[in-house]
């Protein structure tokens, strides 16, 4: 079982913490590779155009950042607290953006509100290429992230607390703020920590709506694409590392202080009916879920135009992908086959490291070390870390460097990308199982892989569902974690977004863009049928009664 632990945590030592290593030696690099320390550091903080993108990122994070958790606190709110109808139909359409890559809202405000837009060529008088177009499209991105957090923190409360305020003749107003937001306090940290690292580090809406308006993400594609000085690149990529990796070590500080609000004595809140109130949510629900699918349908529209806005005549022209540039069909397939290798072995790897981790005894340090580097990925940009497997992978010192320009160091990339999420939430279910167990089995002289396989796998399977198709959407949206890292042969459908979009052609970055949602939403919904029919087999112990 040891050997099993190095193996894994060699793993994450290859695929990340080398990665990162050589990127952090090539920013002290001058372009003919000779070590100049922190010259390279100097020349960027004294380039004002450069310096101006940490200030436009991080004005971009925290206006998103306060956007996007009042709206989703609002809609969480509407959703635990009130007895409106067809919650589960409203919390649906907010989980929409997580299944489209985040270039697609910045397409669609091109189409509402850009120069020949739909609406108006402005917004409030203001262009919608630069912060307003960033800002919009990264709460549309961000919703749903901030919603699963609040929403979590809102459904878990104690009856008896709000009885007691209201006994006391405390007013709604004193008993929100008195109640309700101490007891969500934590989560709502978690998701404006959540939201501000997406909004610093994502690369796609201020790529495809940014203008002349620079962040950081797209200062390191500039650098790197576009002037090929992979030494500049690295430094931004290293200052990019910043407040990212602080915004997850505050979320990691304030998590630990978090206590427990229930009790075994609590008392679930069930919201009464108020008719007033409850209309009011369903009108705000109602609003939100009309933005979002209104992006949507706008960048369905942009994809059947046949050339807007001269011929408005409905048509599949746009999804001749093989007569664009951006690798054609071959591009769409090639994403589906990456998410497919993503889900599987990476739901394997993640999943018997979580338990590995948990169930493994005597490990001390190598636990240690491997638990921080499975949370490592979390602060990590996905364009830091495409551009950290360049300088790894692509050196002709490195044994690995046969990977370069493979599907492979796609699929390394993107689960080591994606790691933390789906590693917390294997360790969540394991943690749920009681260490008797394994201790049972090991009295019996079984060998550990007969209970891993007949006990731990079956009570875990909705665990491992979940986290098999976690690995796959985002497989099917991520650019940024890919963008530096395919070849002419392994183009990826959310790439070749970027690159239609690139050469001006906006209406089949639509197309591609709505088949990558139709693609994940259509395994979304498989993946819930198919998880009812196993869940139903394995999980029939839940629901046993003792005779």
């Amino acid at each position: 079982m040891r050997l099993f632990v190095v193996v894994i945590a060699a793993y994450l030592v290859v695929a990340l913490a080398l990665p990162l290593y050589a990127m952090l030696s090539k920013s002290m690099l001058d372009p003919d590779g000779l070590f100049i320390g922190l010259a390279n550091y100097v020349a960027y903080f004294r380039t004002p155009a450069l310096v101006y993108s940490i200030k436009n990122s991080l004005f971009v994070g925290v206006l998103t950042t306060l956007i996007t958790v009042t709206i989703a606190f609002l809609l969480a709110y509407a959703l635990t607290r009130s007895r409106m109808p067809a919650k589960p139909a409203f919390k649906t359409i907010a989980m929409i953006p997580i299944l489209v890559p985040s270039l697609l809202p910045g397409i669609a405000l091109i189409y509402l509100f850009g120069r020949q837009g739909l609406i108006n060529g402005m917004l409030f008088g203001h262009d919608i290429y630069g912060p307003i177009g960033i800002i919009i499209a990264e709460v549309f991105f961000t919703l749903p992230h901030a919603l699963i957090i609040i929403t979590t923190a809102l459904s878990i409360a104690d009856a008896r607390l709000y009885e007691a305020a209201i006994s006391l003749r405390a007013s709604r107003t004193r008993i929100f703020f008195t109640v309700t937001i101490p007891g969500v306090r934590y989560g709502l940290i978690s998701a404006a920590f959540v939201v501000f690292t997406l909004a610093v580090t994502d690369f796609g809406a201020p790529k495809v709506i940014g203008g002349d308006f620079n962040v950081l993400a797209t200062d390191i594609y500039k650098q790197v694409i576009g002037q090929q000085n992979f030494s500049m690149g690295a430094v931004v990529s290293v200052v990019l590392l910043i407040p990212a990796g602080l915004a997850f070590l505050v979320d990691r500080i304030v998590q630990k202080k978090q206590v427990a609000l229930l009790s075994t004595r609590a008392v679930a809140l069930v919201p009464s009916r108020h008719r007033r109130f409850d209309n009011l949510m369903l009108g705000y629900a109602i609003i939100v879920s009309v933005f979002i699918v209104g992006m949507i349908s706008v960048c369905q529209y942009a994809a059947l135009v046949k050339f807007y806005p001269y011929d408005l005549s409905l048509g599949f022209t746009n999804y001749q992908f093989d007569l664009m540039d951006g690798g054609g069909w071959d591009s769409y397939f090639n994403s589906i086959e990456m998410a497919t290798y993503t889900a599987v072995f990476g739901t394997v790897l993640v999943f018997c490291g979580a338990y590995l981790v948990e169930k493994a005894q005597g490990l001390g340090v190598v636990r240690g070390a491997f638990q921080f580097l499975a949370m490592l990925p979390m602060a990590v940009p996905g364009l830091v870390l495409g551009l950290a497997y360049i300088f790894f992978f692509n050196s002709p010192t490195n044994p690995l460097n046969f990977l370069y320009h493979t599907m492979a160091i796609l699929v390394i990339s993107t689960i080591t990308h994606f790691y933390t999420v789906s590693h917390l939430t294997a360790t969540t279910a394991l943690k749920q199982m009681d260490a008797q167990f394994e201790s049972v089995a090991a009295s019996l002289k079984q060998p550990f892989y007969r209970t891993f396989f007949r006990v731990t796998i079956p009570v875990c399977t909705p665990a491992i569902l979940d986290i098999s198709i976690y690995l796959f959407v985002n497989a099917m949206t991520t650019v940024s974690a890919v963008v530096f890292l395919y070849s002419p042969h392994t183009t990826l459908a959310s790439v070749a977004v970027l690159n239609m979009d690139d050469a001006g052609d906006i209406a089949p970055a639509a197309a591609m863009g709505m088949m990558i949602f139709y693609t994940a939403a259509g395994v979304k919904i498989l993946h819930y049928l198919l998880s009812r029919g196993i869940e139903a087999k394995t999980q029939a112990w839940r629901s046993a009664v003792p005779t």
